[in-house]
């Protein structure tokens, strides 16, 4: 499978982008996890996101947000990854290159995310650590983790 990567502002998202964004986290967020939460949070204008493809189909998506938006250190969240591209290091090249913007639009910083407990080791295995203890959110167990400068 060959994956491309496409970071782009709101703003800059065509129709067929915004809609397969959306479609992909209500795909695994809202249908797989069975978690009924607000996903328009009014958060996606500020971001940039970060498109994993192969060819025109979105296998997997973050979004980066700036310091202050999410967290008070710049932030990775919406972290999906299609059914079909799990196993196929498509979420590691997603989460290494959302590192990578970040530290070449804002310099090299603290990242924080809020992880679903269950992807501890995923997380780890990319240089974050626990910062927190587990919380619940919209009744998954999550965990905020920072890597370090």
């Amino acid at each position: 499978m060959e994956l491309t990567t496409a970071i782009k502002p709101f703003e800059e998202l065509s129709n067929h982008e915004l809609y397969a964004i959306i479609r992909l986290r209500n795909e695994v967020f809202v249908v797989e996890q069975e978690c009924v939460f607000q996903d328009a949070d009014n958060k996606d204008q500020f971001a940039y996101h970060v498109m994993i493809k192969s060819g025109d189909f979105l296998v997997a998506y973050s979004r980066v947000l700036p310091a202050g938006a999410s967290f008070a250190e710049a932030s990775i969240g919406r972290v999906v990854s299609d059914k079909k591209a799990r196993g196929t290091g498509a979420g590691k090249r997603l989460m290494r290159d959302s590192i990578s913007f970040i530290n070449s639009k804002y310099g090299p910083c603290t990242i924080r995310i809020g992880a679903q407990t269950y992807l501890n080791g995923f997380y780890k295995s990319l240089g974050f650590v626990n910062a927190g203890e587990v919380y619940l959110e919209d009744g998954i167990e999550h965990v905020e983790m920072t890597t370090e400068v």
